[in-house]
């Protein structure tokens, strides 16, 4: 009866989401990672995803609510999360949400189900279907316009993972706490003036407003639309208008935003128009994403500085150590994957390309599989990592989540049509035709795709790069169509090949500040050694205010060349000077 009712949703929301769509990724179960440094990445983060224990994730939920947690409390018997996750910071609870979403992703099914039983129970024991690591106290805070970080924030996390535990997973238990902390949402904001509405909103809330239309997608059949249209009334409710409006109306001026408080506003807006067609919100996403990758971001695809937006024509004073939030380019690839899907174009895929190799994949530390928060380029910084449980910042929990997904992107379908997006090694069952991509790339400039299995026709629309001087098909050089694939039919074995050359990208404002790329990859150089380089955690958030020292301008062409996600536990040079 679950696989039906699944099923029942699956084909419902699609139906719904077809017409706005072109194309569809594939899920994650259907495309395996094969050996590579994206392999290996997901191993390190699965590994210490599955160390961290449930009874850890669940001891603010438990403590707040007066649900027992451990002897007398737990303050001597419990592993404490610190950080972030500390019992006196207003953000606890937002990494179990994260978690519930990376575990989904990584099919960890029986520690998310435990994780997602703790929390029913601490719902139960609240009794109006809130459900957060803090009292509802900090909401009321926030309705009164009173000083607290971001508590709605926090509950996007914990929803979204409990929707995702559903969708991926079949818990049901996971769908019932969603609605109820839908239900309690719509309770708690219905009674509220425009005027408290508009002064709370400025808070910074992540993507609630996207997790409440997701809920509504997911219930409108099963629990009837009196019940689900209160969950889009409170989607509704989370409408920045100062700041989506401006978007819609073509305004390209983003001002100084707090960047990672202003892109996951627009993917609720995507799933608005998906949702019900609504070509204002596809556009002011649309509006978003092409100003930010064209006019803002660096060259590792990152924007930001100590988390803010900038004038692009100042772009090289803010070459820093806080540059590129993590979680900023964790939800603008989200985005990127959305506009994808409306409307396939090469130039968004080169985007994520580049975003994904020089911003993701380094983030982590192979040593440690520890994260960092920002990631410098100024000439001498490096990546400041975060520790293993005293730590626990947004980009950890957007970091989970980062690296247990990356097949997400390899792939989209439309009909017969096969969308090759990424040149990652990786093996796609669709519907028991089997295409394997072998390839070393970036390292190699080839890649081999097999297919095996088809009982129909195929077609591959494989992504002709921005950065190619040149792209052969089993040696003949081939042209893109309009937009940027190239079309392969009925073919078995493809042997992709690209010239991949250097070449040098300035920044937005003064062309004597150069990054040097190979293909797609930032190519930066190494200095001197840093012994120790994690984050100290008896100090208040020093990720933000940490002193990396000044370093000289380097002279490009002074040092050997290596890719940028190699540049761990060292100073190093992206932006050279000319």
């Amino acid at each position: 009866m679950k696989r039906l009712i699944l099923l029942l949703f699956s084909l419902s929301l699609l139906t719904s989401l077809n017409a706005q769509k072109v194309c569809e990724p594939f899920a994650l179960k259907d495309v395996t990672l094969l050996s590579s440094r994206f392999q290996r990445n997901m191993q390190r983060d699965s590994a210490w995803i599955a160390s961290i224990p449930v009874s850890s994730l669940l001891h603010s939920f438990r403590n707040t609510a007066g649900v027992f947690s451990s002897k007398e409390g737990g303050y001597m018997t419990m592993k404490h999360l610190a950080g972030w996750e500390s019992m006196d910071c207003d953000l606890r609870g937002h990494i179990t949400g994260h978690l519930l979403s990376a575990m989904a992703y990584l099919q960890m099914k029986e520690k998310a189900d435990s994780i997602v039983q703790g929390l029913a129970e601490v719902q139960r024991q609240c009794g109006t279907g809130y459900l957060s690591a803090y009292g509802e106290g900090l909401i009321d805070r926030n309705i009164q316009g009173k000083s607290v970080w971001a508590p709605f924030y926090t509950l996007h996390k914990i929803l979204q993972g409990l929707l995702d535990q559903y969708t991926m997973c079949g818990n049901e238990t996971a769908l019932e706490v969603a609605k109820g902390m839908g239900t309690w949402a719509y309770n708690k904001l219905k009674p509220l003036s425009e005027e408290t509405r508009v002064r709370m909103i400025r808070n910074e809330f992540g993507g609630f407003n996207e997790a409440m239309y997701n809920l509504y997608a997911i219930t409108k059949e099963e629990a009837g639309e009196d019940q689900a249209s209160k969950y889009l009334w409170v989607a509704r409710f989370f409408y920045h208008n100062d700041k989506i409006d401006p978007l819609k109306a073509g305004n390209k001026d983003l001002g100084t935003n707090h960047a990672n408080t202003f892109i996951p506003k627009l993917l609720g807006e995507c799933k608005n128009y998906e949702l019900f067609g609504d070509n204002s919100s596809r556009n002011a996403a649309e509006n978003l994403f092409w100003t930010l990758v064209n006019d803002h971001a660096f060259v590792t695809g990152e924007v930001s500085d100590k988390e803010h937006l900038f004038k692009p024509e100042t772009q090289s004073k803010h070459l820093t150590g806080y540059d590129g939030e993590n979680c900023c380019t964790y939800n603008l690839l989200k985005l990127a994957d959305r506009l994808f899907t409306y409307q396939p174009d090469s130039k968004i895929a080169d985007y994520y390309e580049r975003a994904l190799y020089n911003h993701i994949l380094g983030q982590q530390d192979t040593l440690t599989s520890m994260v960092c928060y920002f990631t410098p380029l100024m000439t001498g910084g490096y990546r400041l990592y975060s520790t293993r449980d005293s730590s626990f910042w947004c980009c950890v929990g957007s970091g989970f989540e980062s690296h247990a997904k990356y097949q997400s992107s390899i792939y989209f379908h439309s009909g017969n049509e096969l969308y090759v997006n990424l040149f990652i090694p990786s093996e796609l069952n669709w519907n028991g035709t089997i295409i394997r991509q072998e390839t070393a790339f970036p390292e190699s400039n080839k890649t081999v795709i097999t297919i095996t299995n088809n009982r129909e026709p195929l077609t591959l629309k494989i992504r002709y790069p921005y950065w190619a001087t040149y792209m052969k098909v089993n040696g003949k050089r081939v042209k893109a169509g309009k937009d940027g694939f190239v079309m392969v039919k009925n073919a078995k074995r493809m042997e992709v090949e690209f010239g991949m050359e250097l070449r040098e990208e300035a920044t937005k404002d003064n062309p004597t500040r150069v990054a040097i790329l190979r293909g797609p990859i930032v190519m930066a150089g190494r200095m001197e050694k840093v012994d120790c380089p994690f984050s100290d955690p008896k100090k208040y958030n020093d990720y933000y205010t940490f002193d990396y020292g000044k370093h000289p301008d380097v002279p490009l062409g002074s040092l050997p060349l290596e890719p940028f996600y190699n540049m761990q536990h060292c100073r190093y040079v992206v932006y050279w000077k000319k």
